[in-house]
């Protein structure tokens, strides 16, 4: 990307929908959708939370090979973008970026609770973000957001999703009882690939163990919130 200042790319001066429209058809310009990442041994997952005015987002950064943590951080920060439909990154970009400066270093890969080129304009959250910092992605969502695909039957077992005439990801089917997750890239991760490392860090649960502990970590940490204010109002 340009040197225009991060600000910009997470959080623009203006909301109309075609200034937006604007800034992610740049930023879908500039994502790769290859395989560009050296040995994997760490991988992250990240997830935000909301409370009240404020973004709580957690990464959760595990060994790769073993899925142990070896990493928890977090940034709480005051939201300064309303909910749209797929304009999510616009919401929860900045805030992430933030909490990736604080690691003590950066995952080979980052996951997303999230999408990824899965998106009517290729630039779900994991691209975006990916894309804008340069870093490899990959998007696990719980629904569909576009495209079309046969809905996988067997535990393991995937199935292509295509967008028009493209495809974009997969519907992967995580446990027995589950339904499927939608995996995708996200930015230097090639569609192949994005699957093989979801799959590798599927353990017993529907989401992968990244984006898992991230989201029981950010929830964690709001619950607490909850609890501090809480206190502080009875304590009056």
């Amino acid at each position: 990307m340009d040197n225009r200042c991060l600000d910009e790319w997470f959080d623009p001066v203006s909301h109309s929908i075609d200034y937006l429209i604007g800034i992610q058809s740049q930023i879908a310009s500039k994502v790769v959708v290859e395989d560009d990442y050296g040995p994997l041994t760490t991988i992250a997952g990240a997830d935000c939370a909301f409370f009240d005015d404020s973004i709580i987002c957690g990464i959760v950064v595990l060994d790769y090979m073993t899925l142990n943590v070896i990493e928890r951080i977090h940034v709480i920060r005051k939201v300064r973008f309303p909910y749209i439909s797929t304009f999510l990154s616009f919401r929860e970009g900045g805030a992430i970026a933030a909490a990736l400066a604080e690691l003590e270093s950066l995952p080979d890969m980052l996951m997303f609770d999230g999408c990824g080129i899965n998106h009517p304009r290729r630039v779900g959250l994991a691209s975006h973000v990916g894309a804008v910092l340069d870093i490899p992605t990959i998007g696990v969502a719980k629904n569909i957001l576009c495209g079309n695909a046969h809905v996988p039957e067997s535990v393991g077992d995937a199935k292509p999703l295509f967008f028009k005439g493209e495809q974009i990801g997969w519907l992967v089917k995580p446990t027995g009882r589950s339904k499927p997750i939608v995996v995708a890239p996200g930015h230097r991760v090639s569609v192949k690939g994005s699957l093989e490392i979801v799959k590798h860090c599927l353990v017993s649960h529907k989401l992968p163990e990244p984006t898992r502990l991230a989201h029981l970590y950010v929830n964690k940490v709001k619950n607490e919130l909850k609890s501090e204010i809480k206190s502080v109002t009875n304590g009056r």
